[in-house]
């Protein structure tokens, strides 16, 4: 009897576990923050194209991303804004070899509250009294911070212009800073604008000497390998390139 309702819980348990399908594992993906409204559109459709995966998404600066994963973070995949934030990573040996590739580009610009009367034809401008408060993300560790200090010092006005910033942990709260009207200027990529276009307008494009392309990796010790390999493909297929086209990302 009792082998008999031993054999009939096996069966049962089996019958259980055939019926329940094999949960796909997460890809967790760290992306910076001016990839947030683009990539939560992107993991939609990679999940609408792989039924069962699940891309669980972390949004923030990019050097702090890199340092969440030195610390241990467990994450599949890497976004950065820029090629200095993914080369800390990769001196730190935290990608998987040869997984590296650019993946879009984006370009810079100075935006001001929708509202704002203030006359800007170039960045001397900001030197004005006018200009009290200008917003842009820190360069010791945020992309955006490092493509417009460059284009301050290519312009000359650096050290006049220095005193009045306000640094924002990411170009998405330097985007907030300017859409609340807290400061009178902020630089942040063309393709943040839309995230705010009732609240904020470009003032000026603003040229830079070094390309901003966003660089993509796996990561080396990610828990989930095989998901961030399709991921990557995914991305830099001709669906992925089309949605973050869409946001207003270029070719890399």
């Amino acid at each position: 009897m009792l082998n008999t309702l031993c054999r009939a819980a096996m069966v049962g348990a089996l019958a259980w576990s055939a019926a329940v399908p094999a949960m796909a594992a997460d890809i967790t993906v760290s992306a910076a923050a001016s990839l947030t409204n683009a990539f939560k559109a992107l993991a939609q459709s990679f999940e609408a194209a792989n039924p069962g995966d699940k891309v669980l998404l972390n949004f923030a600066a990019s050097d702090a991303l890199v340092q969440q994963i030195a610390k241990g973070a467990p994450v599949d995949v890497l976004a950065s804004a820029d090629q200095d934030a993914m080369d800390k990573a990769e001196a730190q040996q935290l990608l998987a070899q040869g997984s590296r590739r650019n993946f879009v580009s984006n370009s810079l610009v100075l935006i001001v509250p929708v509202n704002s009367s203030l006359p800007i034809k170039t960045l001397a401008d900001l030197t004005l009294p006018a200009m009290a408060k200008i917003t842009m993300g820190n360069p010791a560790g945020v992309p955006i911070g490092r493509y417009a200090k460059e284009a301050l010092e290519k312009a000359g006005v650096w050290a006049a212009v220095q005193p009045k910033l306000i640094y924002g942990a990411s170009v998405r709260q330097s985007l907030d800073y300017v859409a609340r009207g807290e400061v009178d200027a902020g630089f942040v990529y063309v393709t943040d604008v839309g995230a705010q276009k009732d609240k904020v307008k470009v003032a000026l494009p603003v040229p830079t000497a070094t390309p901003v392309t966003y660089p993509i990796a796996a990561v080396r010790t990610a828990p989930n390998a095989a998901g961030a390999k399709k991921f990557l493909a995914y991305v830099q297929s001709a669906a992925g390139q089309a949605t973050l086209a869409t946001y207003g990302f270029g070719k890399p």
